[in-house]
C-alpha cells in the first residue's frame, strides 16, 4: 500500500501497517494511527504494544522505522497523531501540543487496540524524542497507570524556558504561541496554557512513572537544562523508578537503546532493579 500526500512528505508504507481511527472520548473526534501486529502469533498469545510518539513539528508517519525494532521482537505498534505536528500551519494547533485532547487521543488509541487485539496489556511502553519525548513525559502523566515504562529522549520539559531559548518571533517560538494563543507573559491565560502542557507541572504524577530520560549534553535544538531541571525536582520526590542521563551527544532519539530497556524490564519481575547500574 502506498500512502502519499504532497512535497517532501510524501510517504511509501508497506502493507503491514494498517491505518486505524481511534473515537476520541472527549470530542468524538475520529483520530487516525498507524498500527502493526504481528501476523505470526497465535491467536491466544497476548504480545507487547509499543506506543512511539512522533516528533515536535511531523505526524504519524515520522517513527515507521521503529516497526523494524517490533517485527524483530513479535510486539506490537501504535503511532498515533495526536491533533497534528505543533506548527503554526495546524488550524488545530491549540488542541495539539499536549492538549488535554491530545493526551486523551493517545489513551483512547491504546484502548481501542487493547479492545480489538491480543495484547498484553502489564506490557504497554512508551517513547518518543524530542516533541515526541516532550509528549511521552506528559501522556505518562496524564496516565501513569498504563505504562510498564516510558523512555523519553530530549524532551521540551518547560515550554516557556524553551520559548526564551528561541526568542519571539525565530524558529520554533511562533509554533509554541500558535500552540498556547500567545508569547509568555501576554496574559495569565496564555501562562497557564504553557505550564499546563509542560511536564513540569506533573512531577508527582511523573514520580508513579517507571521513566528513563535521556538527553543530549550538546543538544542546540532543546538544551539539556530541560532533564536537568526534571531530574532534580523528580528526584526531590524520591521516586523508584526514575533514571536519566546526560550523554555525549546532540538532539538524538536511540532507539536501540530504548528496546534494549524494553527487553530487559520483561526479563525482570523486580521494577525496583529496572533501572540500576
Amino acid at each position: 500500500m502506498i500512502i502519499c500526500c504532497l512535497g517532501k512528505k510524501c510517504k511509501l508504507m508497506n502493507t503491514e501497517f494498517k491505518e486505524i481511527e481511534a473515537v476520541s472520548s472527549l470530542d468524538g473526534s475520529r483520530e487516525k494511527n498507524l498500527f502493526f501486529f504481528p501476523a505470526n502469533i497465535e491467536k491466544k498469545q497476548n504480545v507487547p504494544l509499543v506506543v512511539c510518539l512522533h516528533t515536535w513539528s511531523t505526524d504519524r508517519f515520522n517513527q515507521v522505522e521503529i516497526l523494524d525494532y517490533c517485527k524483530k521482537r513479535n510486539w506490537a505498534l501504535l503511532l498515533p497523531e495526536f491533533r497534528g505536528p505543533n506548527l503554526v500551519e495546524n488550524p488545530r494547533a491549540k488542541q495539539a501540543c499536549a492538549s488535554q485532547l491530545a493526551c486523551q487521543d493517545i489513551i483512547d488509541a491504546v484502548e481501542s487496540v487493547q479492545t480489538d487485539y491480543p495484547i498484553d496489556r502489564p506490557a504497554v511502553f512508551l517513547t518518543g524524542g524530542s516533541g515526541g519525548g516532550h509528549m511521552s513525559l506528559m501522556t505518562s502523566a496524564y496516565k501513569p497507570e498504563m505504562w510498564r515504562a516510558v523512555s523519553s529522549w530530549c524532551p521540551i520539559t518547560d515550554i516557556a524556558l524553551w520559548h526564551r531559548y528561541y526568542g519571539s518571533g525565530n524558529d520554533y517560538a511562533p509554533h509554541m504561541e500558535a500552540c498556547c494563543g500567545g508569547a509568555p507573559g501576554n496574559s495569565p491565560e496564555v501562562d497557564y496554557e504553557y505550564s499546563k502542557r509542560s511536564p513540569m507541572s506533573y512531577l508527582t504524577n511523573l514520580a508513579k512513572v517507571n521513566l528513563s530520560v535521556h538527553h543530549g549534553r550538546f543538544d542546540k535544538s532543546v538544551p539539556c537544562i530541560h532533564t536537568i531541571n526534571l531530574a532534580v525536582a523528580l528526584n526531590a520526590l524520591q521516586p523508584e523508578n526514575f533514571f536519566f542521563e546526560i550523554f555525549d551527544g546532540g538532539h538524538e532519539f536511540m532507539p536501540e537503546r530504548v528496546f534494549a530497556w524494553f527487553d530487559k524490564i520483561l526479563k525482570t519481575t523486580d521494577t525496583a532493579a529496572m533501572l540500576t547500574g
